[in-house]
Order: structure tokens, then sequence, then C-alpha cells
């Protein structure tokens, strides 16, 4: 089987397994038994919701064929991935999973999904100050730093 051929599959397994279960099962699962809204409601959540997988799948696109690696932490990119929507946000797949929350929030008008997205927010943040930033700048040195120094951590500079 080719090298991204194998790095896809474990992408689409991690996937499923830790943002489908962040950013789909669970919220799904808090607001069961909720009725969708409908009308300009509707149509603000699908647009987070679409909105949010494209990033996610974008992203995910990205740390395969240009990184050569996956999003899991046991598989991870072997080269930086500055490219595609990383040339705006240091942490893209985040936004794209906080965004598809926000949209299950919009759909059900549910406050606890927006804390529950704001939970989730904290726990990304601190993940990324205290892990991922740290690991990149040992792993990628001087190109991490300069990349840091170009893009946000979240957002457009």
């Amino acid at each position: 089987m080719k090298q991204n051929t194998r790095l896809f599959l474990k992408t689409a397994l991690f996937s499923v397994v830790a943002p489908g279960m962040v950013a789909v099962f669970l919220p799904l699962f808090i607001v069961r038994g909720r009725t969708a809204g409908g009308g300009a409601t509707l149509g603000a959540a699908l647009l987070l919701l679409a909105l949010g997988a494209a990033i996610f799948l974008r992203c995910a696109w990205d740390f395969v064929v240009a990184g050569q690696g996956t999003p899991a932490p046991i598989d991870q990119p072997k080269r930086l991935v500055i490219q595609g929507l990383y040339r705006y946000s240091r942490n893209p797949m985040y936004v794209g999973v906080l965004s598809v929350i926000a949209g299950w929030a919009v759909l059900f008008g549910a406050g606890i999904l927006a804390a529950y997205a704001a939970a989730w927010f904290v726990i990304f943040s601190l993940f990324v100050r205290f892990y991922e930033e740290p690991h990149l700048t040992r792993k990628f040195g001087e190109e991490y730093a300069a990349y840091r120094k170009r893009v946000g951590r979240w957002l457009l500079r």
C-alpha cells in the first residue's frame, strides 16, 4: 500500500475517534431529543458545520500530503506544515473543530454547546501552549520560530 494511502487511512480513523467524538458524537449526545432550528438559524448552522468540516478536511489533507504524517500525536507530520490554511493560522484544525461545535450550538439553540465549545477552546489553548508549541520548537527549531513570528496562533494577525 502506498505511503499516502496508509496515512489517509490512519487520518480517517483518527478523525472519527478524536475530532469526531469531540465535534460530532458528544455534541449530538448532549442535545439528543432537541429539535433543530429552521430558516435563518438552519442556514447559519449549516454554514458553520460545512465551514468547520471543510477546514478540518483541508488541514488533514495538508498533514498527509505536505507533512507526511497524520493529526494523531502518535504519527505526527515529519515536515512542518505551513501551507494551505496554516499560512493564516497555526491551529486551523482546532478552529475547524470549534466551528463544527458552534454549528451544532446554533442549530439546536443550545447554550450548553456554546459552553462546551468554550471549554474545548480552553483545552486546545492549554494543549497548544504547553505541549504542541514546545514540541514543535524542539522538532523544527528555527523554521518553527520564524513561522510563529509570521502566523498567529488562532486567526489572522
